[in-house]
């Protein structure tokens, strides 16, 4: 491990940045945008180069048009073209393929040209925007022929590592174990998109910078906690993808999981990368193990079927293409979780998501306990409301806190009542992709935002109890929800088993 001073908020220090899948969706829809934000920022560094590795050849003016085309498209905020003009003036591309080791060593000779004209001091970061079968071959291949190599007091080389990490619990630990033994665990960043959000972050800044908050922030004063991600985009044409894949591993795991561990997690004893993570990971780890048939009791499981989206009708989801006609994947999910440790012992954890549903909404919701309300007793309750922190991801960011407060007049009436904070109303914030943060901070050695090891281990645990009495269940089970809707009423009917429903999608 190379001892560092992380210096947050300066440019970073110089540096070459080697995307693996150049060409793909990923670079120009969202990495290209970013690296341009960031330069617009001023947060990338003077000495900087671009290396897209292909896997055919290109000469450079053409494989740099296409990341200026992929700005244009996507750019998040205006372009100015002197910035761009000094971004892409750095560009050069590559080809390397892991059919062919010797390619490697055609990349190694090709970043010893490039780091030695832009000066970059041989600091690398390789992002792996490849499918996930890439990702142990590229870093043993990065490790045969050196170019991945730490040395005490030499230059810093990381890899980023996009998701899906693994399909379950054996094929994480496995490619765990391929990255760590070419890797240090502190070479390697597992990147989670979802923790660039500014809302995300904020969480722990909202539990532990707030005197208000962690006091009540346990058993004794919060009922239950709901974390719903929705999305009204249907497979479209990712089928073939999709239907390996489904709601579950595609989102739980990961997503839901990372919300559910920011949530549930124990003070850290610093802000530090390390001690948040363990905190992190000792929540997941803390979760409940179901048997199968509790696995099955508290989880539902659905597909869309036809319907209609903002006025555009919707095919039910086995009709789409590339999708088994008798598929069983779910494109719907809910989970109750328990877990098992003083500060959340009997609340459950209800986790949801879909997709083809109502609205796009990504939110974290804190339901407390009600207030005894025996004092109130010859009052008309009727607009009394639960007392409820809600925490807005996605489409817009901010914080809401419902509680009660009495209607204006004579009579004692309650109406449950709004108090909200929007990002945009308070901060002036530019529009961004969310890779930003992530990939800045992977530039200074800051790995708080990315997953270790044994945080994603202990989200697929967490998950595989399901993922095992799902397939032996095979259709059973299974149930449908109109495309457009809120789901389907099994949801419903599990939350209700409990005495509780789920907030509103739409």
């Amino acid at each position: 491990m190379n001892a560092h001073h992380i210096n947050k908020g300066g440019a970073a220090g110089p540096c070459c940045f080697v995307v693996f899948g150049a060409n793909g969706d990923l670079t120009k829809r969202l990495l290209v945008p970013a690296l341009y934000n960031l330069a617009a920022t001023g947060l990338l560094p003077e000495n900087f180069a671009i290396v897209g590795v292909v896997r055919r050849p290109m000469a450079d003016d053409v494989f740099r048009q296409s990341l200026v085309d992929g700005l244009k498209q996507f750019a998040t905020r205006p372009v100015d073209q002197a910035v761009a003009d000094k971004l892409f003036a750095c560009v050069t591309s590559v080809v390397a393929e892991v059919e062919n080791p010797d390619s490697f060593r055609d990349l190694a000779r090709h970043l010893e040209k490039v780091e030695s004209a832009r000066n970059t001091g041989g600091n690398r970061l390789f992002y792996l925007a490849t499918p996930p079968s890439g990702f142990a071959p590229i870093t043993r291949l990065l490790q045969e022929v050196g170019l991945s190599q730490e040395v005490e007091g030499g230059p810093w080389r990381r890899v980023i590592v996009e998701k899906p990490f693994g399909t379950d619990l054996a094929s994480a630990q496995a490619l765990n174990r391929q990255l760590l033994s070419v890797l240090s665990e502190d070479q390697i960043y597992r990147m989670d998109h979802y923790l660039g959000k500014e809302t995300v972050q904020n969480i722990m800044i909202l539990r532990f910078a707030n005197g208000l908050f962690e006091p009540i922030w346990n058993r004794d004063h919060i009922d239950h906690v709901q974390i719903s991600v929705a999305e009204t985009v249907t497979v479209e044409r990712r089928g073939a993808f999709y239907d390996a894949t489904g709601a579950l591993r595609d989102m739980v795991p990961n997503h839901l999981c990372q919300l559910l561990s920011l949530v549930a997690m124990e003070p850290p004893a610093r802000y530090s990368a390390n001690s948040v993570r363990s905190e992190k990971a000792e929540a997941l780890a803390a979760i409940t193990q179901y048997t199968p048939e509790q696995a099955i009791l508290n989880s539902v499981r659905a597909q869309y079927g036809p319907g209609i989206i903002k006025d555009t009708p919707i095919t039910a989801y086995r009709a789409s293409q590339d999708v088994n006609p008798k598929s069983v994947t779910p494109t719907f999910t809910a989970i109750k979780f328990a877990i098992d440790n003083w500060r959340w012992a009997g609340v459950p954890f209800y986790l949801r998501t879909g997709k083809a549903l109502a609205k796009r909404k990504t939110e974290v919701a804190i339901r407390f306990k009600d207030a005894p309300i025996a004092m109130f007793r010859d009052t008309a309750l009727s607009g009394m409301g639960p007392n409820t922190l809600v925490l807005d991801i996605q489409p817009e960011e901010g914080i809401t806190l419902h509680f009660n407060a009495k209607v204006p007049g004579p009579k004692i009436d309650l109406a449950g009542v709004g108090m909200d904070f929007k990002y945009k109303d308070y901060f002036e914030a530019a529009a961004s992709t969310g890779y930003e943060t992530l990939i800045y901070d992977c530039m200074i050695g800051d790995a708080m935002l990315f997953q270790r090891a044994d945080g994603v281990e202990a989200g697929w645990a967490a998950v595989q109890p399901f993922l095992d009495a799902w397939a032996n269940a095979g259709d059973r089970g299974l149930a449908t929800y109109a495309a457009g809707s809120e789901g389907p009423a099994a949801a419903e009917v599990m939350l209700a088993r409990d005495g509780r429903s789920w907030r509103p999608i739409a």
